[in-house]
């Protein structure tokens, strides 16, 4: 019996990859929680496991004493001497327990424990094995499912692919056997959980990695990704040796490699996007298809204004607008665009705004915070009330008024008028345009010497 035990703490330790004095440990310790279970917590008791004989010893010690008043823990000389003739007073003197006596409970909870313990050491090595592995890619089989999402079956433990971590509209059924990317390994109290995921940007990487050999080594390098899983991607990449062509290396032969990336991820297009320092090279590469006619690159506020010919605006926003949201995501920018006719619109608007504010002698800030967005809207609010809005000098809203006239777009058509008029009477003589011409004009030339100032 005593070699067969020293033959299942081998057995143990060996398959399960168990450390062997752990296991011994933990052997031990089952053993005196059964005896404490059995005597109580007041014997003074070891548990030792032996290696010669392969047997789990367990001593009781007493304190020599010449009158007991302690009958569990303490011996008479008289009857120590009997076991050990140099005994003296206050020495402790050690008697074997029977393990065998310690009684069908007892030996079930010894059992309990080792197995727990065991338990408990497997789901360690687990967590030790898997913590290292957050970044890979791993197969398994579909399990299950519950509500946190796919429990998958990794052979010796199992990982769970919540649903916010799948590609949308993808199905399962048990059996299939699935690959996805370790994104967290966390410590439970039953077992380790391992998540993974299937929609996560750095999957793509891994998949990369796998299929481009040229990615693999770092000759081809992913500056970023940008997913709308299942649907469409976008992959920046550059290359760090300038004969190899980053494009070509991950499209592979006939597309071979891109499409096995394609394939696992179900059929999501993926646009290969080259990286550039530039950020406007960066951004006319990353809104491909789109042809990009100009790009106004605001460093501040980390925004684009992308102006492209009016037919292609829709391949520039995509569908759903999927295209510039990818696009955006990719450059961590904000990304306006605006079709050529738009932005001249809005171009000559800004300037007939810029005209006002000159002309009243004001910031356009100035309007913008009190809410006058456009000249149509100055034209409806009362002279009095602008006045008061604006904090206007009487010249300076006799000014604003004039200019406001002038520029206000003149009536498409000639209405009939009252009898003695013929066709549209004008609004100005042609003497206050000249004068309106020339006040604006003084204004703008103003504005320029306080910019040359400004840059001196």
């Amino acid at each position: 019996m005593s070699l067969e035990l020293k033959r299942v703490i081998d057995q143990i330790s060996k398959d399960k990859g168990i450390d062997r004095d752990m296991l011994v440990d933990t052997l031990e310790e089952a053993v005196r929680t059964s005896v404490n279970k059995k005597y109580g917590n007041r014997l003074d008791t070891e548990v030792n496991f032996n290696e010669d004989t392969g047997e789990i010893e367990v001593y009781q010690y007493k304190v020599v004493v010449d009158e007991i008043l302690d009958p569990e823990n303490e011996i008479l000389l008289k009857d120590a001497l009997e076991h050990d003739p140099n005994v003296q007073l206050d020495d402790e003197i050690g008697f074997a327990l029977d393990v065998k006596d310690l009684g069908r409970i007892a030996a079930q909870s010894a059992k309990q424990v080792l197995i727990q313990k065991m338990r408990d050491a497997e789901q360690e090595i687990i967590y030790e094995e898997y913590k290292d592995r957050i970044g890979e890619i791993t197969s398994g089989i579909i399990q299950r499912r519950d509500r946190s999402g796919w429990i998958i079956n990794l052979g010796r433990t199992e990982a769970v692919l919540p649903r916010a971590e799948q590609i949308p509209k993808e199905r399962f059924h048990r059996g299939d056997r699935v690959e996805a990317y370790i994104v967290d390994v966390r410590k439970e109290s039953r077992t380790p959980q391992i998540v993974v995921s299937r929609s996560h940007p750095d999957y793509m990487v891994a998949l990369f990695k796998r299929e481009v050999p040229e990615v693999s080594d770092e000759t081809i390098k992913i500056m970023n990704v940008a997913r709308d899983p299942g649907k469409r991607a976008k992959v920046a990449v550059m290359s760090k040796d300038m004969d190899v062509d980053p494009v070509g290396a991950c499209v592979g032969v006939k597309g071979s490699r891109i499409q096995n990336i394609v394939q696992e991820l179900k059929g999501e297009r993926i646009d290969i996007v080259i990286w550039k320092p530039d950020i406007a090279t960066y951004a006319a590469n990353a809104l491909s298809p789109a042809r990009i006619s100009r790009i106004t690159v605001d460093e501040d506020e980390k925004t684009l204004e992308v102006v492209v010919p009016d037919d292609q605006l829709t391949p520039a926003i995509g569908k759903k607008g999927q295209n510039v949201k990818l696009a955006s995501t990719l450059l961590g920018w904000k990304i306006d665009v605006y079709t050529e006719t738009r932005y001249n619109q809005l171009n000559e608007h800004q300037q007939i705004m810029e005209q006002l504010a000159s002309a009243a002698d004001i910031s356009i800030n100035d309007f913008i915070r009190q809410g006058f967005e456009n000249i149509e809207q100055l034209s409806q609010v009362p002279d009095e009330e602008l006045k008061e809005k604006l904090e206007l000098s009487d010249e300076n809203m006799d000014n604003l008024k004039s200019a406001i006239n002038f520029l206000t777009p003149r009536k498409a058509e000639v209405q009939e008028s009252p009898e003695g008029l013929e066709g549209f009477e004008e609004q100005e003589s042609e003497s206050q345009e000249h004068n309106m011409a020339a006040q604006l004009e003084k204004g703008s030339n103003a504005e320029t010497d306080k910019e040359e100032q400004t840059k001196k």
